[in-house]
């Protein structure tokens, strides 16, 4: 749940930021593609040292 949880984070981030740019649509899927992906792996590497200590 926690890496779906910072995916969609990460993509609403992403998209926002670029449109604060001024970006296009592409910059805009861009950034909220590459945002989601680094979240994504935020929140797996949450979720392992969550499971560890568990």
């Amino acid at each position: 749940m926690i890496v779906i949880l910072l995916a969609i984070v990460g993509a609403t981030l992403g998209w926002r930021i670029a449109a604060k740019r001024d970006g296009n649509r592409l910059d805009k899927l861009q950034y909220a593609a590459a945002l989601m992906l680094g979240f994504s792996v935020i929140g797996l590497f949450i979720t392992l040292f969550i499971d560890i200590l568990i």
